[in-house]
């Protein structure tokens, strides 16, 4: 029988054979612990629950301070691609390594609707 990580990492899996434009990902617990992940091995997870979490609480008090509603989606532009952060509920985040050419509308569907199925899981 399959745990519950297995179960987040296929989800982890599909999303990634979803795109060629998503290069990693991770669900995140809100206080930064990985709970599954999908990461290249030059990349720190222990990094990426701390950072996602830092930018999960930022973007949560800028649309709270803005009166902007609840929190959906956080993402950061680099030069070389994006991080995007979508919620999967109120207790984790859905964190991807994204390349610079994505088209992000697809990247971002397939995140929503990848977090709902995490949801369910979770």
């Amino acid at each position: 029988m399959a745990t519950k990580i297995d179960k987040i990492t296929e989800v982890l899996k599909d999303l990634e054979s979803s795109t060629k434009d998503i290069e990693a990902s991770a669900v995140v617990s809100d206080d930064g612990f990985i709970i599954a992940s999908i990461l290249p091995p030059d990349i720190d997870e222990d990094r990426v629950g701390a950072m996602s979490a830092a930018m999960l609480a930022l973007g949560e008090r800028a649309v709270r301070e803005l009166s902007r509603g609840e929190l959906e989606q956080t993402y950061v532009k680099g030069k070389e691609g994006y991080v995007i952060l979508t919620a999967v509920g109120e207790m984790a985040v859905l964190t991807t390594i994204v390349s610079e050419q994505a088209k992000l509308g697809l990247v971002f569907l397939e995140m929503k609707r990848t977090a709902e199925e995490l949801l369910k899981i979770l």
